[in-house]
């Protein structure tokens, strides 16, 4: 079966690789099978979440036909406060003149 593993080492970065992998492959084989994590040693396997298509899954988990796979990098900054320092950065709301 064809898979594809996408991972985002950094901003605006993709990596993507596709795989033929024998049924019943897990996400975690897929992982290992991509190179990924032997590109990118500073990142750990416990370090990224794992998903399928934007759902969080378990290393177990069994792939289908077509799946894409992605390691998933914490949060740098929490969207609410970079969205507030974007705001700031603004100068604030500006005021019509009249």
């Amino acid at each position: 079966m064809q898979v594809e593993v996408v991972f985002s080492p950094a901003p605006r970065q993709v990596e993507r690789v596709t795989l033929e992998l024998p049924a019943g492959a897990t996400l975690q084989q897929a992982v290992q099978a991509s190179g990924l994590m032997a590109r990118h040693p500073q990142f750990s396997a416990q370090s990224l979440a794992l998903s399928v298509w934007g759902r969080l899954q378990p290393p177990e988990h069994p792939l289908r036909e077509g799946d894409r796979v992605e390691l998933c990098r914490g949060l740098q900054v929490d969207p609410k406060e970079a969205r507030r320092l974007r705001y700031k950065g603004q100068g604030g709301r500006k005021k019509k003149p009249g």
